[in-house]
């Protein structure tokens, strides 16, 4: 739940979609959206939703002699919610 709690997050799943996308794609998709973000706050946001096993690394692009670019897509694409699993996490945080 926590990695979904952002809109930026909200549009990268809904951009990649059902295909893949580079992360360059990613971010000039946010920036004509109105959102600018560093290169450091993408692969932040890129990060915590690939570490939520909801996008995965689907390949590089090898472009000049740079470090490859990663290329998206989507891992899941339904997540279900136990309720009350989440109500007992909330318990322990809270005693």
């Amino acid at each position: 739940m926590r990695a979904l709690r952002f809109p930026t997050r909200w549009a990268v799943i809904e951009f990649i979609g059902e295909g893949k996308r580079s992360t360059k794609e990613i971010r000039e998709h946010l920036k004509n959206e109105g959102e600018e973000l560093t290169r450091s706050g993408l692969y932040y946001h890129l990060s915590e939703l690939k570490n939520a096993d909801i996008i995965e690394v689907a390949g590089y692009l090898e472009e000049g002699g740079g470090a490859p670019e990663k290329v998206w897509k989507l891992k899941t694409k339904k997540i279900i919610i136990d309720l009350l699993e989440m109500e007992e996490e909330s318990d322990r945080v809270v005693e």
